[in-house]
């Protein structure tokens, strides 16, 4: 019996690509047995997320047919076979392992892909479509992934601009901290939601188009400010952070220096996200006043993304050695099973003795 592990993700495919295979959880299952059937597996797990869709299975033919099973998912006709990996056996469990850890995702470390795992795996299990081979497979996956985030520092520190930003206020408790957002477009919304995810609740919204605040407001569960009043408001909040797509000077260094004697020089922490810049550069220059643009911001994130790097030995090695007992454990368990068929089977009976695993990698 072989295990593969076989898809596309954002390594080797156009998000317009990635689309037209996505499947919809709902649909997971009927495609699943679909695939089973079609490709004469003996089991599968289906996975689909925004960044990869992919099969794990096992099956007692050749996986010289498993590529066409992608084909199946594929809304249109297309030429799927120059974005399609195929690992089998060591380099199969390899590949689990590696990004339910986080480590073939486009945010070194994240660990959003190790749910979104667990539950095409619970999905495909419930089903029974999953076997003895699958159910360690997923099992170890999960163990080594633990042991990855409480032995490396993979997962720490921050490596994307908002997430920086949000570290940024963060450094005191970001329930305590009244957050002043300028923008009610995707870049604040996306913001404004990844605050709310942090524990802030006081969060203030100031738009041009008020309607739009209000709306952003209403679904974040924060307040809406007319634009005119912001600065006003601006003299009891802790943070600004400017995220709109104006070409304009928002806050010049006379308001924010106006701003901050009503403040009584209170301090104030500016975050400018937005290209054009929003606030001058200027206000950093004033006293109590920390400044942040988003190349400061990009620079901080690179260093997160280097510190993650530098945990990346320690991380294939505790894979390597999961990968190894995983292996060592299911031919131990097929050679068990062989030795008893054998003593229940006529001679004449008894099928060739395979492997469960190939020993590629």
């Amino acid at each position: 019996m072989k295990l593969f592990a076989a898809g596309i993700s954002h390594k080797t495919a156009a998000v317009e690509l990635r689309e037209q295979l996505a499947v919809k959880q709902s649909a997971i299952v009927d495609l699943a047995f679909v695939l089973k059937c079609f490709g004469h597996l003996d089991e599968i797990v289906l996975l689909s997320t925004c960044n990869r869709i992919e099969i794990y299975g096992t099956t007692r033919g050749a996986t010289a047919h498993i590529r066409s099973l992608l084909q199946l998912l594929c809304a249109e006709p297309r030429d799927l076979d120059p974005h399609i990996y195929l690992y089998e056996g060591a380099s199969a469990v390899r590949h689990l392992l590696r990004v339910a850890a986080g480590l073939d995702s486009m945010v070194l470390g994240e660990t959003e892909i190790t749910g979104q795992i667990k539950n095409a795996y619970e999905i495909a299990r419930n089903a029974g479509l999953t076997g003895r081979v699958l159910n360690r497979l997923f099992q170890r996956a999960f163990q080594a992934t633990k042991e990855i985030r409480t032995r490396t520092g993979i997962g720490r520190g921050t490596v994307s601009i908002k997430s920086t930003a949000v570290e940024l206020i963060g450094k005191t408790d970001l329930s305590q901290q009244s957050i002043m957002v300028l923008g009610a477009g995707e870049m604040a919304e996306n913001c404004v939601r990844l605050l709310v995810k942090k524990g802030a609740k006081s969060i203030f919204i100031s738009s041009r188009s008020f309607d739009r605040a209000l709306d952003l407001a209403t679904r974040c569960g924060g307040e809406a400010v007319c634009f005119g009043y912001c600065l006003f408001e601006m003299r009891d909040v802790d943070v600004v952070i400017a995220a709109t797509s104006s070409a304009e000077t928002l806050l010049g260094r006379d308001d924010v220096e106006n701003l901050m004697k009503a403040r009584r020089n209170r301090p104030l922490l500016l975050i400018d996200l937005s290209v054009p810049r929003n606030i001058d550069p200027a206000v950093g220059g004033l006293e109590n006043v920390a400044l942040y643009n988003i190349d400061d911001l990009e620079l901080l994130a690179r260093r997160g993304v280097q510190a993650r790097e530098r945990e990346l030995t320690a991380c294939h090695q505790i894979i390597e050695a999961h990968v190894g007992g995983l292996i060592d454990q299911l031919e131990r368990e097929s050679e068990w099973q062989n030795d008893r068929v054998g003593r229940f089977t006529r001679p004449h009976e008894l099928a060739p003795a395979t492997n469960v695993l190939l020993k590629a990698s």
